[in-house]
């Protein structure tokens, strides 16, 4: 039989190895998982390697890859494209592709959709992916945090009979996949937090939330707040 202060021995050892094993896990996970991406992200770049001739590969000149080459071919692929396209000659070629594209079935309603993405989200048109909203789903009484992903669609808006934002609900912990909503105006609240602590606090599962300045102000939260207009 243990004696009561063994047993209070034990249990102090075990929180103690409990707390260094925490202590421990806080530094190397965060460390594990940026290591995990960015090696990830750089092994995607440097598929863009293949755009060399064979001959021309850091494995054919030098005998050897190097990691990350890719990334600068790609960003060198950027910049020569930008500058290409920004000229007269530039922009027509482009022109002449669009059509191209637009001719061919099933390609140009991809083609065209991809295109009007990125366009909205990369030169500042409308408000897609730079507004934090929260909204009641998938029930009344729970409140979820999405993202405005474009102005209201028109038939969805006449059949409803309601103006709608379309709004963009992230999956945890991966808020790169999701789905959309369509929310009534009035039902949606905005949120002062930006997009990136919003991505923060889906990709951290809730944990890392971001502070409201607001509630130092007014030192707590007021229920009371008026709601903010949209």
């Amino acid at each position: 039989m243990i004696e009561p202060e063994d047993d209070g021995k034990a249990r102090t050892f075990s929180q103690r190895l409990r707390r260094y094993l925490v202590a421990g896990l806080l530094i190397w996970l965060p460390i594990v998982v940026t290591i995990f991406v960015v090696k990830f992200l750089v092994g995607l770049m440097d598929g863009t390697l293949l755009l060399l001739p064979a001959a021309w590969r850091p494995e054919a000149v030098l005998g050897f890859g190097i990691p990350g080459l890719g990334l600068l071919l790609a960003l060198l692929v950027l910049l020569v494209t930008g500058v290409a396209v920004t000229n007269l000659v530039g922009r027509k070629l482009v022109t002449w592709w669009e059509e191209f594209m637009q001719r061919i079935p099933f390609v140009r309603s991809i083609y065209s959709g991809a295109k009007t993405f990125t366009e909205t989200v990369f030169t500042g048109k409308g408000q897609a992916f730079k507004r934090v909203l929260l909204v009641e789903y998938p029930r009344k009484g729970i409140w979820t945090v999405g993202f405005q992903s474009g102005e209201e669609v028109a038939e969805a808006a006449h059949r409803a009979g309601k103006r709608l934002v379309c709004v963009f609900i992230p999956t945890t912990p991966n808020p790169t996949s999701g789905f959309i909503i369509m929310v009534p105006r009035e039902d949606v609240l905005p949120l002062d937090m930006s997009v990136d602590d919003a991505m923060r606090l889906v990709f951290t599962l809730g944990v890392v939330a971001p502070p409201w300045p607001q509630i130092h102000k007014s030192g707590g939260q007021d229920q009371d707040a008026e709601r903010p207009e949209y």
